[in-house]
């Protein structure tokens, strides 16, 4: 029987101490006239104020995706013991990205010219143009590189949340990506983000349409009305389809220009965590960028593999995942959590919460799998973190309890 492995195997460990990511930091440790043994990730060293290293001891230093003034420089930090891992050229994103996305920059170019040319799409572009899940080497090692940094980025995202709410605080939402803007299920998942979000829970989704764009929208607008939020649903509306790209983002963009954008967060390592309350938080993949990206989550964690986004997703959810209809990948999601929680892979599991009962015990009944399942776990019986409703603020209470 598999065993849950050891604590320090799956808990991020916090590499600030050895990890430099922004320039001010960068040129702080340059005061100390070392930087021997630390790893110097995604910086443009190439703009003003261009650092002079040549006094700088760099023994065992890893600079990883930075650029440089010249080659020259590069070749000389090698020399003296440090390694480097260049950003690869001829890549449209980042092979070390230092922070997570926002939603201003996947839609960088809509504006410009449209869906075809804005930030997300032209990556996917990309990556279908170079074998897309399954990459020639050169396009494997840039991808490999940039999922890293984001792993990197969200445990550095997520570090200040975590550390004042603890992990029960974070809430999965899954659910069908196909539901359209405006419908019953929409309307109940954003209520739902919405109501979250105001309980100090962060909202974590697959970053796709449907459920999951309306439970970041929820939290999106937490600081606002319940009666802005119908009115931002309605607006939304209008393009209700999510296979309709442009106009699809269009309606996003206007939203968020009509409520604002909420406060940015420098892009370091800080107690600011406005954009958890302000939209949540999204982990969506480049493996459906078919899909036009959700753009109401306030940090976006965008993955090229869909098996660590997947694992990333259900890793983080310990305050418990609801689930709202969706068709097989939404059950794929249900049990991939179940077999999490049966062994203990994470620790402990908050509840799990089906919206719509009907259809969560008829037409696709997980319940009568479900529960018997957990009854059998080797950490006792945990059949009763299984519950299904049809309303909303009583699956919030669920997931807020003690």
């Amino acid at each position: 029987m598999p065993t849950p492995p050891p604590a320090d195997v799956i808990s991020p460990h916090d590499t600030s101490a050895t990890e430099i990511e922004t320039r001010d930091a960068f040129a702080q440790r340059l005061t100390t006239g070392s930087l021997a043994g630390l790893t110097v990730q995604g910086l443009r060293l190439d703009l003003d104020p261009v650092p002079d290293l040549t006094g700088i001891e760099v023994t065992g230093t890893l600079f990883v995706g930075c650029r440089f003034a010249s080659r020259e420089v590069g070749a000389d930090l090698v020399r003296r013991g440090a390694n480097v891992v260049p950003p690869f050229s001829g890549l449209p994103y980042p092979t070390q990205p230092s922070h997570l996305y926002t939603p201003e920059e996947l839609a960088a170019g809509f504006a410009e010219g449209g869906f075809a040319t804005m930030y997300d799409t032209r990556v996917y572009a990309h990556f279908r143009a170079h074998g897309g899940a399954l990459p020639d080497v050169k396009e494997a090692l840039g991808q490999r590189l940039h999922d890293h940094g984001v792993d990197n980025a969200l445990a550095d995202a997520t570090r200040a949340w975590l550390a004042e709410h603890g992990p029960q605080s974070v809430v999965g939402v899954m659910g069908g990506h196909a539901v359209r803007r405006g419908s019953a299920p929409y309307r109940m998942a954003a209520v739902l983000g919405w109501e979250l979000a105001r309980a100090d829970r962060l909202v974590v989704t697959g970053g796709g349409p449907g459920v999951m764009e309306a439970a970041n929208l929820g939290a999106y607008l937490s600081s606002r009305p319940a009666e802005e939020l119908t009115a931002a649903i309605d607006l939304l509306a209008t393009a209700p389809d999510f296979t309709d790209h442009e106009r699809y983002t269009a309606t996003a963009l206007e939203v968020r220009l009509r409520y604002g954008t909420p406060p940015a967060v420098p892009h370091q390592r800080g107690p600011e965590v406005g954009w958890a309350r302000s939209g949540g938080l999204a982990i969506p993949t480049w493996l459906y960028g078919h899909e036009p990206a959700n753009l109401f989550a306030g940090r976006i964690a965008k993955y090229f593999s869909n098996a660590i986004r997947e694992d990333t997703i259900l890793r983080l959810a310990r305050g418990g995942i609801v689930f709202a209809p969706g068709r097989a990948g939404t059950v794929q999601e249900v049990f991939q959590a179940a077999t999490k929680t049966y062994y203990g892979t994470d620790g402990a599991s908050g509840a799990y919460v089906f919206l719509d009962r009907a259809y969560w015990t008829t037409e696709l009944p997980v319940e009568s799998l479900l529960r018997p399942l957990l009854a059998a776990s080797p950490f006792g019986d945990l059949s009763a973190t299984v519950h299904l409703t049809d309303d909303v603020r009583e699956a919030v209470r669920v997931l807020t309890a003690g």
